[in-house]
Formats: C-alpha cells, structure tokens, sequence
C-alpha cells in the first residue's frame, strides 16, 4: 500500500508527524508522504520514524495557490531541502494566516464571543493556523458538537466568520517547490470549480507554468471523474499521481491512510510507474530530513 498525499498535527491533520509515521507503519505502508498545508516542520520527526520502520518516505508539501474559484493546492513531492524560495514561500503563506485569523478573531468577538488568537493558537502545536483549528477549539468550548458543525455555523464560504485569504503565485510555488527538488502535483483538481468545458484549456495552462503532475484520484472525486482526470493527464503528458487527503480517523469521512473512495486501495503504480521516474537520483535515506 501507498499514499502520496496526507496530513499531520503541523498542519491540520490530528496525529503528530511522528505518529502519524507510526500510523502508516501499522497501515502496512510501504510508501507515504507527508504533506502538510504551507509548513514543512513535521518531515524531520516524520523521517526518522519511516528511517527507523523502513518506510520508503516522501517528503512533502502542500500549497494553498491564489485562484478565483474554488481552491488551488499544489503539492511539492520529494523535498530534498528546504530552499530560500521555499522559505519566502511559507513565510508569506504564514504571514497571511496570521492576518486571516485575526480577522476571524475580530469577526468571533463581534458577535460577543470573548476570545483571543493567542487562546486558540495554545491549544494547538501546529504552525499554521486555519479554519479547522477554530473549529476545533470551538469544539472544546463547547460551542458545538464537531468540526463539521462549525464549519457549517460560522466557517464555511458564505457564513458569518468566513474570510477569504490570500494563496502564493503559481510560477512562484513552482519555482519554490522546483528550486527544493520536488516535484509539483495539481492536488484534487475537481476543487478549482472548472467545468469540465474548460478542463483541458485551463490543465494545459496549469501544464506550462510547471506543474508536472495531476493527482487524478482522490477520494473527494467520483470514480468516473478519476478516469476521465487520467485520461487528461496522459492526453497533456503529465504524470498521475493518487493520494487519501488523510488527516486522520474520523475528521473526514470516507478519508482513510493508503484509500480512496469506497476504501480502494491505492495502486502502487502511482509510485513506481509515476512519481519514483520522475524522482530521479532522489535518496530516501539521506534527504536534509534525516540529517
């Protein structure tokens, strides 16, 4: 089994970096990345466990990319290092959460809730700071049931606490993710909001500022949506690659480590055929990570 695309407790998944390797490791998988929203902070802890299990580990990030509809997240796979273009890249990511949050804050006590960022920001050992941990700590102030509850109340587009934030240029995350000799995937390309009128138009350009891969199946993606995004990919040279979006058991249903939909399995196929050629000489062993 393997999984090209999951989250620890340094973004918003709920396991630890370390645990979250541990996890995979009881999941029996024999190859799995790490790819946590705008921060790289868990990929050393992360390492060392997969090292220790011989897990075949890969390095990774996830970025939020400015788009005008829906979402646009970007992973970079097979981090060798952690560039200077890496570094501005998270650190104006990082920048821009924070000013997100504060307006949140702002938007929580406008409507009489007595709360602070530095309140939520304690309850959490993340870097990056989002939506899903102020949902998570209106859950322990008991102010609703769950996550989901949350976004539903006050989170989501369109609600009362919602505000929108800024993502990084796509030529700049390229660029980021390139210069720290990974390789850029398109993640679940159904999220962009395009219709499948424009697909092509809009892949082919996505293509050509850089982007090598397209994450084709995701368990957000409908079956028939998975191939026809194969078919695209194959159709624009550009490789496929597959991933659970893990964040860890519960958080997101039908979300489970080394899954898509319908709890198929992920092919390995997606590693050796795909992602592992377009590595290239990349050493799972001795990455900046493991130093």
């Amino acid at each position: 089994m393997i999984d090209l695309h999951s989250h620890s407790s340094a973004s918003d998944g709920i396991l630890s970096p370390s645990d979250s390797a541990l996890y995979a490791y009881s999941k029996n998988l024999k190859v799995w990345a790490l790819t946590d929203h705008d921060t790289v902070d868990g990929l050393y802890d992360a390492a060392r466990v997969c090292l220790e299990k011989q897990i075949t580990f890969i390095p990774g990030i996830e970025i939020n990319i400015a788009w005008p509809t829906g979402e646009f997240h970007l992973l970079g796979l097979g981090l060798r290092e952690k560039s200077r273009e890496l570094s501005e890249t998270i650190e104006y990511l990082t920048e821009d959460r924070h000013a997100r949050n504060m307006q949140i804050i702002q938007k929580m006590n406008a409507d009489g809730y007595n709360f602070t960022l530095e309140q939520v920001e304690s309850c959490f050992t993340a870097s990056q700071i989002g939506r899903p941990h102020f949902a998570d700590f209106l859950v322990m102030e008991k102010i609703v049931k769950n996550r989901q509850e949350a976004f539903d109340r006050f989170f989501a587009k369109g609600k009362a606490w919602y505000v929108s934030h800024n993502g990084e240029e796509l030529e700049t995350a390229v660029q980021a993710i390139k210069s720290a000799g990974g390789v850029p995937v398109l993640a679940h390309p159904m999220s962009l909001y395009v219709s499948w009128g424009k697909m092509d138009e809009v892949l082919t350009s996505i293509r050509d500022k850089g982007v090598i891969g397209l994450e084709a199946y995701h368990p957000g993606a409908r079956n028939s949506e998975c191939l026809r995004l194969e078919e695209t990919a194959r159709r624009l040279g550009m490789i496929v690659t597959a991933g659970s979006d893990f964040h860890g058991e519960g958080v997101r249903a039908g979300r489970h480590l080394g899954k898509l939909a319908h709890g198929k399995k992920i092919d390995e196929r997606f590693w050796l055929d795909e992602l592992k050629p377009a590595l290239g000489d990349f050493d799972f062993t001795k990455t900046e990570w493991v130093r």
